[in-house]
């Protein structure tokens, strides 16, 4: 059973490498044929798909847990959740954009920037006094919830749903069987 750090670690390799594809692959702007924009495109889907359960997952398991065993736990967890709030906000602009709109490569560039400070944050702040906080036991409790929990989490942004875990249970949970609906229609994520 994994615990929740190789979870979440998990998730921040995957986000990381499609960002580094991303940042390395051809543009509108550097000449990309359709081939290459319809590949950029299914790319930004996939990491919209992806980035959107692990920070519901987050939000509904880990950040609790951030509030509950931290004395400054609330802080912690109000800055990181306001970090995801912003990161919905640019991956729902993304939703609608094609690689050819200028704009599809500036909030790119800005989740890349913005995605890659908050797994900063996450590792280098608060998973090291997350592990000091929570037992063995505790933490693969915790990473079995977070695993589990996206299998039926949003797979696109909400970002106006506050992220607050009794907010999540339900609301998240309709829109996560909306999103999924949606997604079987469309063929996005296949």
């Amino acid at each position: 059973m994994p615990n929740v750090f190789d979870v979440l670690s998990k998730d921040h390799v995957e986000v990381e490498q499609a960002l580094a594809e991303l940042e390395s692959g051809p543009t509108a702007a550097t000449g990309a044929d359709p081939e290459q924009k319809e590949i950029r495109k299914r790319l930004v889907e996939q990491l919209i798909i992806e980035e959107s359960k692990h920070e519901a997952v987050e939000e509904e398991y880990f950040w609790p847990a951030v509030r509950d065993k931290l004395p400054d736990g609330d802080h912690l967890a109000d800055e990181a959740t306001d970090q995801e709030q912003a990161a919905k906000h640019i991956l729902n602009d993304l939703l609608d954009l094609d690689p050819d709109d200028p704009r599809f490569e500036d909030r790119l560039r800005t989740f890349t920037v913005d995605g890659r400070e908050h797994i900063a944050y996450e590792e280098e702040r608060v998973w090291p006094r997350m592990r000091e906080a929570l037992s063995a036991e505790e933490a693969d409790e915790l990473g079995t919830k977070v695993e589990e929990g996206k299998k039926l989490a949003p797979t696109r942004p909400h970002p106006n749903t506050p992220p607050r875990p009794g907010i999540l249970k339900t609301v998240g949970k309709a829109a996560a069987v909306a999103d999924r609906a949606r997604d079987a229609v469309t063929g996005r994520g296949d």
